[in-house]
């Protein structure tokens, strides 16, 4: 009875246009309110948002998100796609390789796919068009490369996914995400190879050693970012929190040298970094309030014995976990989803063997598939917004990308020393 009364008052509220947040907040109230008596539900409610917000982990979101804006406005992107250019310009298809190319680098950075998508894309859409690429393909290969950034590090998502875990390491989790992000990227790359030739798309101009060295030199400051953040990490210099705060510093110093940002800009960008902030801060508040609501029925320990009782074939099983998140992805945003399903989920995971980070690299790369998908597709829209195109002339293009990230999602659940090899070479 409970389940029934979250999932549909989840799902009328959402249907009539009640924001996500609100409609997770909601459902968990009114399933306190109508089936579990014993507890006071607007305090319950107002309890768990609140301690939930309280983590010293949680504290690292805000400042990548800060960081990610400083470089959006900070001439980061305009430079990494320029050394993207001069490494792989001159394939068929050139431009949509730098597109995928700088995606990554600065998605990577950022650790943000929508910061990616809009400042690779607000570069590279009227490009791509004046060199005889269609607007909508140039929409759909932004769109997908723009993923990769979640699970190249450093990533916001790993760090919500490290709290609903329970204590799942970040620096385990950012250095597993590194060859699983490059395979999707690097299988992207693949499709519009093939697609560049099947439609004849230009072929750029080889750049010579000393274009790529010059470009190498101008990007190479933007790139230390992640040595900084990463092998302070590793290193244990500091935490994934404190290394955001180094992330926004480093930033900061960088915008200002490149003479891009003055200290007249950082008012707005502080400011639309607040909204930011504030959008996702709310998204985790109230799905740990329904988290709570699960738990507390026993919700995560039922699927787990629906599951096992399906089959004990650890295969079957992880099939059905994929599709259930595919098909998740496409209706819920990425930081909820992760919240509400890696508690039911996991147990379930483990149960069969699988580790922890590996489940996550999976988790996550399943719920990148749905930011690439309406209705809800987050990154997909930026996407289109950016090109000033329509999600209906863009589908068609995207299909032969979705379908290369099916198959990096195939080949990370197949081979778990994918996400696991650089975590064990590292000690974690």
């Amino acid at each position: 009875m409970e389940v029934f009364i979250l999932i549909i008052s989840f799902i009328v509220l959402v249907g009539i246009r009640v924001p996500v947040a609100w409609s997770i907040g909601i459902a968990s109230l009114l399933t306190i309110l109508l089936s579990i008596e014993s507890v006071p539900a607007f305090t319950t409610v107002a309890q768990r948002v609140v301690t939930g917000l309280d983590s010293f982990s949680l504290l690292a979101i805000p400042f990548f998100i800060l960081a990610g804006h400083i470089m959006n406005h900070g001439g980061i992107a305009k430079r990494l796609i320029n050394f993207a250019k001069s490494l792989v310009g001159s394939l068929p298809g050139g431009l949509a390789h730098v597109n995928i190319v700088a995606a990554m680098l600065f998605g990577a950075i950022a650790g943000s796919a929508g910061a990616a998508a809009a400042a690779i894309g607000s570069f590279m859409s009227e490009r791509m068009e004046k060199e005889g690429y269609t607007r909508e393909y140039g929409v759909a290969v932004n769109v997908t490369s723009a993923t990769t950034g979640l699970l190249i590090p450093p990533s916001n998502i790993f760090i919500i996914y490290s709290l609903a875990s329970g204590g799942v390491s970040i620096g385990a989790l950012f250095l597993a995400g590194y060859i699983p992000g490059i395979l999707t990227g690097l299988i992207l790359m693949i499709i519009a190879l093939v697609w560049a030739k099947k439609k004849g798309f230009p072929t750029g101009k080889r750049s010579s050693v000393g274009e790529v060295f010059r470009s190498f030199i101008s990007a190479l400051p933007s790139l230390f970012l992640l040595f900084v953040i990463i092998g302070g990490i590793v290193a244990g210099i500091f935490t994934a929190t404190e290394a955001s705060s180094v992330a926004v510093v480093y930033c900061l110093i960088l915008a200002f040298c490149y003479g891009e940002i003055g200290l007249k800009d950082l008012k707005a960008i502080c400011i639309q970094s607040a909204g930011t902030i504030s959008l996702v801060m709310i998204l985790i508040a109230m799905s740990i309030a329904m988290s709570w609501v699960m738990s507390y029925e026993n919700m995560p320990q039922e699927v787990t014995a629906a599951l096992l009782s399906f089959s004990d074939n650890p295969i079957i099983v992880m099939i059905l976990i994929n599709l259930i998140l595919l098909l998740v992805g496409v209706f819920m945003d990425m930081t909820p989803a992760v919240l509400i399903f890696t508690p039911i989920f996991l147990p379930v995971a483990v149960s069969l063997g699988i580790d922890p980070v590996h489940f996550g690299i999976i988790m996550v790369l399943n719920l990148c598939i749905g930011l690439c998908t309406p209705p809800v597709g987050s990154v997909l829209f930026i996407g289109v917004g950016v090109a000033n195109t329509t999600i209906k002339k863009v589908i068609k293009p995207l299909l032969p990308l979705f379908v290369g990230m099916l198959i990096a999602l195939i080949l990370v659940v197949l081979f778990p020393e994918l996400s696991l090899w650089l975590p064990r070479v590292f000690g974690f």
